[in-house]
Parts: structure tokens; C-alpha cells; sequence
């Protein structure tokens, strides 16, 4: 997934602020599971919700305002009730590594609480 940078995504210093990384994570989730036919509102109609539960990132470079950036997203892992995206945000030119990480999302019933997988989606993802 690619993502212009614009002015409002940048901090006092003239880079990306840091939160919004998480946000593009979130995108590039979102957009990895509708490419394979899993609509995030469709699993939270049939009572499937999904919570991170565990993230965290590793800055290797900064990203300013103008740049285009590329978000590349696997499954890395997966548990009966879990999945975990992993994230690599390059600067879609140079290919530099602006900042790697990962999410681990819990599914839920809407409620709080955890329920596994349904089998039809762990069969298209993995």
C-alpha cells in the first residue's frame, strides 16, 4: 500500500510524527485483508472484532512531508484466537527502510471477548 505524505502527517521538525505510523499499520491492514476478500465491517457484522492487543515499532529513518511512502504487510503469525502483521515502511524511491514493526490483534466477539478464528479465514490467510 503507498501513502503520500502530506504536511498535516508531520511534526513540529519537519518529519512523520511517530503516532502516525500505527495508523498506517492499521491502513495496511485493513487493505490486506479486503485484497483477500475479508472486509474488516463484514467479519464485525457476523460478530468479529478485532483489538490489538501487542504493537510496537522500530524507527530506522525519517520520513518527511512530500514523500511517498510503501507499507509491506505478511501474516508472520498466527494462534486459534490471534493473528500478527508484521509491517516494513519503505520510502517508495531510495527503497530505505523508514520503520519496521508489528501488531498482534486478538478476535473478539464485540464484546471483550476472545474467540478463535473462523477457519474459512485462516484458510485464506495463510
Amino acid at each position: 500500500m503507498e501513502i503520500k505524505i502530506y504536511y498535516e502527517d508531520t511534526d513540529c521538525g519537519g518529519v512523520v510524527y511517530y503516532g502516525n505510523y500505527l495508523k498506517y499499520f492499521e491502513r495496511a491492514r485493513t487493505e490486506y485483508l479486503e485484497e483477500r476478500g475479508l472486509s474488516v465491517a463484514g467479519l464485525m457484522t457476523e460478530g468479529t472484532v478485532f483489538v490489538v492487543v501487542h504493537a510496537e515499532l522500530d524507527y530506522r529513518s525519517p520520513a518527511r512531508y512530500g514523500d511517498w511512502l510503501v507499507v509491506e504487510t505478511v501474516v508472520s503469525g498466527m494462534t486459534p484466537a490471534s493473528l500478527t502483521f508484521s509491517h516494513v515502511i519503505r520510502e517508495r524511491e531510495s527503497r530505505r527502510v523508514v520503520v519496521e514493526g508489528s501488531a498482534r490483534l486478538a478476535a473478539t466477539d464485540g464484546n471483550g471477548k476472545v474467540k478463535r478464528l473462523d477457519k474459512a479465514m485462516i484458510c485464506v490467510l495463510r
